[in-house]
């Protein structure tokens, strides 16, 4: 999977990002995720989802797949991460729809925060970086009409990834 215009502005990003397809395989995810999770993105990419969650937690991981599929998003669902090594985090997922020019579901961009790490500057950090994006974001729209279908998919899923992220209160998941 080649990297566009669009998903370049999750290179750095302060928070963990993956892209999953309609059956929950992990097709690509940002450095932030595979360092929190304490894995190479190799080992990654082609894995289901509920690997890097412990047993306990697959109930919850199942609750937020059902409410993907029947809203096209999940928003502030509270999931136990598994690490590499063993280890657990708290997290809060995020999710938005990615579909084809057919509107048929493809996947979903899904944003992940370790709440062990959400203090105020942590919270004003990522408000920052998803206003950032989604102007970035703006400025390859201008692009849009040359790029390919999987580009356009991408470009559409990732904006309202972003749009919906600057709506989320991350203040009010401080420390759950």
């Amino acid at each position: 999977m080649h990297q566009t215009k669009a998903r370049m502005t999750l290179k750095d990003a302060p928070v963990m990002w993956r892209r999953i397809n309609s059956i929950g395989v992990i097709l690509d995810c940002n450095s932030t995720y595979a360092s929190a999770l304490r894995y190479s993105k190799q080992e990654i990419i082609g894995r289901p989802i509920f690997e890097h969650v412990p047993k306990d937690s697959w109930q919850a991981m199942n609750d937020s797949l059902k409410v993907w599929f029947e809203t096209g998003k999940v928003t502030d669902q509270k999931i136990t991460f598994l690490r590499s090594d063993g280890t657990t985090f708290p997290g809060l997922l995020q999710a938005t729809s990615i579909y084809d020019e057919s509107k048929n579901l493809l996947g979903s961009n899904t944003i992940i925060f370790d709440t062990n790490c959400m203090n105020d500057s942590d919270i004003t950090r990522y408000k920052k970086f998803f206003k950032t994006a989604d102007e970035t974001l703006g400025g390859i729209k201008q692009d849009y009409h040359t790029m390919d279908d999987e580009s356009r998919s991408e470009y559409d899923g990732l904006k309202k990834m972003y749009e919906m992220m600057r709506s989320v209160d991350l203040t009010s998941s401080k420390g759950h």
